[in-house]
This record gives structure tokens, sequence and C-alpha cells, in this order.
């Protein structure tokens, strides 16, 4: 059957090489890079790149992301292209809902992405549904960027970072070395290179959103709070791939950030704190509640102030020191309660009103310091054991 397969069978599916001229291709997508197992402050990194990359020279460059949206896309091909100096007559990308409408659509782009195009003036190109190899320059360099970072990492000695800004950092030095050996195919390629328009395109949208009467405002799915003030208002959002600026008369009047996914929200307490302690009442069965709780402090108090002055008293006095936190200072707000938590006694709420307006300060947490442990104790305690063997 194998022969005959090879003899008289139906052809099978084969690549054809491609050969490109210099300033002419780019290919980008996304590549989730969790594999890696990248921390921030011991937290993992859940994030994708961008990845760019130019198909006659190779060379590549990337931004740190954290979804496949298209503020994320025209964020990520505008640094790239800038930081490249020049624009390639087409640019080929995936069938990225961002970029490419569903089949049916007698239009093959988003008005989002023709804008992006037109602004820059490269012509689009995506590839065949499923069909991953026709965009083989980027997927290939994805499996070779997360080798080297691998192996880069693994140098390190440890793949935690102390912020994203050293984590992008290291990316950006790892993009470097890659490229480090196409400077003369990439000086090919930008003697024939487009050049760049006066300025960047945006790397938003706009929505108008209408101010509920709960202080809300729905964008792409996900509830924010704005001021009470706002409420009964029409704003404008502007959404950007990490925040949504919120805009009212020309003024920019809140940056908010970006959820991820749908059904998620984002409640400020200090956008309805001023109208809460008005209405105590209507915290216990607040649909947000959980958002009014700032740390583990805060909440720590909450339970403590129902157990000491039942459930209504108790909010009202939780209220107001989360009134207290809104007008003075949140920091010194959750250090006074950590300081009454730790003597293990009732929470007087007009002694830490008192502490916060005055500025006095809690004292600081006790350090306990641990000294490290002498191994050579085990040596001496295995000489002793051959002295006692005849």
């Amino acid at each position: 059957m194998k022969r005959w397969r090879a003899l008289a069978g139906p052809g099978k599916e084969i690549f054809f090489a491609q050969v490109y001229q210099p300033g002419e291709w780019c290919e980008s997508d996304f590549t989730h890079m969790e594999s890696l197992g990248v921390t921030i402050g011991g937290v993992p990194l859940a994030h994708l790149v961008y990845h760019f990359v130019l198909c006659w020279s190779n060379w590549e460059t990337g931004t740190v992301c954290f979804s496949e949206s298209y503020e994320s896309l025209s964020q990520g091909l505008q640094n790239a292209l800038w930081k490249l100096g020049g624009v390639t007559k087409y640019h080929r990308t995936d069938n990225l809902t961002s970029a490419v409408n569903r089949i049916g659509n007698p239009e093959t782009f988003t008005a989002h992405y023709r804008g992006l195009a037109h602004h820059y003036g490269f012509a689009s190109c995506k590839i065949q549904p499923r069909s991953p190899q026709e965009n083989g320059e980027v997927e290939q360099r994805h499996y070779r960027l997360k080798k080297a970072m691998d192996q880069a990492l693994m140098l390190r000695g440890s793949r935690d970072f102390a912020c994203r800004e050293d984590y992008e950092q290291f990316l950006e030095q790892m993009f470097e070395q890659l490229d480090a050996g196409r400077q003369e195919r990439l000086r090919e390629e930008l003697q024939v290179l487009r050049r760049l328009p006066a300025r960047r395109h945006q790397d938003f949208r706009e929505v108008e959103c209408q101010v509920g009467a709960f202080g809300t405002i729905r964008v792409l799915k996900n509830t924010y709070s704005l001021h009470s003030r706002l409420a009964g208002e029409c704003v404008r959002a502007r959404i950007y791939a990490e925040q949504i600026e919120v805009w009212y008369a020309q003024r920019k009047v809140e940056v908010l950030p970006r959820l991820r996914g749908e059904n998620g929200h984002w409640i400020n307490y200090r956008h309805v704190i001023d109208r809460l302690v008005r209405k105590p009442g209507a915290f216990e069965n607040y649909r947000y509640k959980d958002d009014l709780f700032p740390t583990s402090q805060f909440r720590i108090a909450y339970d403590l102030l129902r157990e000491q002055e039942g459930p209504k008293r108790g909010n009202q006095q939780y209220l107001q020191l989360l009134e207290l936190a809104a007008q003075e200072s949140e920091t010194l707000v959750n250090e006074t309660l950590r300081f009454f938590l730790s003597q293990a006694g009732p929470i007087d709420v007009g002694v830490v009103q008192e502490r916060v307006k005055t500025g006095l300060r809690p004292p600081a947490i006790t350090e306990i310091a641990i000294e490290p442990v002498d191994l050579r104790i085990y040596d001496q305690l295995l000489e002793h054991e051959e002295a006692l063997v005849p």
C-alpha cells in the first residue's frame, strides 16, 4: 500500500521555498511566552510578544503585550516600524480577529487595521485559514527566539525580574544579540524602505459611553466605575492596549486599567465613597462590595468592626475608614490599621482618624533576623562519629 501510494496515489501537500527582495516583505504575529516561566517579583507573567520580522534580512523585534487586540497589534507594529526607521511594501499576518474580518464580510480587513495600513502606506496580506506555514518566517523566528531566551535565562541563573521594565530590557537585549549578525543585509533593506509618515497613527479606539445610575460604564463587555459626579453624563473612552482613558468635555478625567476577558469589573472606592457614606445600608449587599477592600488590612478591620459593633454599626464605621483613606492617605490608614491589628485589641475608628489626620505614623513592623546556620557543625559531628569507630 505504501508503495502504491508513492507511485499511483494522490499527491501530498508540499511547501514552496520563497525568494524575497530587500525592503518588500515583513511578517508579524503574536506568540505566547508562558513556557519560559518568567516571573515578576515571584508572580508568573502571563504575557505575549508581538513579533515582527523582515523576511529578507530576518531582522526582528517585538513588544510585550497581554492580548491579541487591535490596540496591541497597532502598538507593536508601530513600535517596530519606528525602530526600523522605514516601511516595507507588504505586511503579512495570520487571521487575527483584530485585523481580519470574519468570512462573509465584504471587506477582508477591519476598518481600524485598514486605517493603520493607509497611514503607513503598506499593502496588507493575510495567510489562508489553518496555514501557519504561509507565515513561515515569523513562525520560525518564534521558535528561535524562545530557544535563545530559554538559554539566556538559564545562564542568567534566574527567571525572576524585579519589575516589568527589567524584563522588557532583557527582551530588547535578546533582539539586539539576534540581530547582530544581520546588519549588512539590514543596511541593504534600509536603502529601499519607504519613508515613515510625519507622526504615529493613534494607538487607540474611541467609543462613546453613558455613565449609568450605578456610576459605571461598560467598555468591551467589562464594567468600570467613574466618579459619582459623572452619573448620567456621556463620556468618551479611548481604549489602549493596557489602559482606558476617559474623556469628558475635552478633558481627560480618568485612566483605568484595561481588563482582559469579558464580564469583569473594576470599581474604585474613591469614586463611590462620598455617596456610600450617605447610604451606608447599601453597602451590605452591594454587588461590587469585594472591590471596596483595598488591602487585606481593610478586610480584617471590616470583619472585626462587625464583631465589635454589630453588622449595621460595623458597616458605618468601616465606611468612615474608607472615606478617611480617600480623603487623606490610603497608605497611612493601612499602616495604622496594621498597628491596631498587631496589638490584638479592638479597633477605635476615632483614634485611627486622629492618628491619620495628624500624620502620626505607627511604629514599624518588628524585623526578625535569623542568623545563617554554620554548616561546618555537621562536619564536626561526622568527625566525632569517625573518632568513635574502633
